[in-house]
């Protein structure tokens, strides 16, 4: 009448071998994000071995590692001119990283860093600058102190905009 078998939500679970590379996996693990992906980072990227000939716009933040000839402007985001990277652009942004050789004008909101291995040959207008020992650069500096788009507006419409401190 009765049978000797055990109930199996008594028993202890023991967990299956699993071969080599194989997820692990567990009822209450959420799931990752890997961070190379653009959702993790929301950075896009051109390889050392691509050469692009054509005008660069975006929204999201860019590295670029080969080779660019033509106007990059990303407004609101980040540009990383990698080791291998070699720009002939006129470039605006809202903040530059250079490690590798960049020959153009740059009009960059907020910050541009020169690394010790990076050059610029060109004009730089931003708000901040950084340019380590062993970097090179032959332009010019403008420091924008002023807010550039309130102050764009202003002349555009014919309102006089004070430059001097009272």
């Amino acid at each position: 009448m009765w049978t000797s078998k055990q109930s199996q939500t008594n028993s202890p679970v023991i967990p299956t071998a699993q071969g080599p590379g194989s997820p692990i996996k567990s009822s209450n693990a959420t799931p990752t994000t890997r961070p190379s992906s653009p959702t993790a980072l929301d950075v896009s990227c051109l390889g050392a071995s691509l050469v692009v000939k054509a005008e660069i716009s975006g929204n999201e933040d860019l590295q670029i590692d080969g080779t660019v000839e033509g106007p990059i402007s990303l407004q609101n985001q980040k540009l990383t001119v990698g080791h291998t990277a070699h720009l002939h652009s006129e470039i605006l942004a809202r903040e530059v990283v250079i490690y590798g050789k960049v020959e153009g004008n740059l009009s960059v909101r907020d910050r541009v860093e020169i690394r010790k291995d990076g050059s610029v040959m060109g004009d730089i207008t931003t708000a901040r600058i950084s340019i380590e020992d062993g970097a090179y650069f032959k332009g010019r500096i403008e420091i924008d102190r002023a807010n550039r788009s309130v102050a764009e507006h202003l002349d555009s419409v014919g309102v006089p905009v004070a430059t001097g401190a009272m």
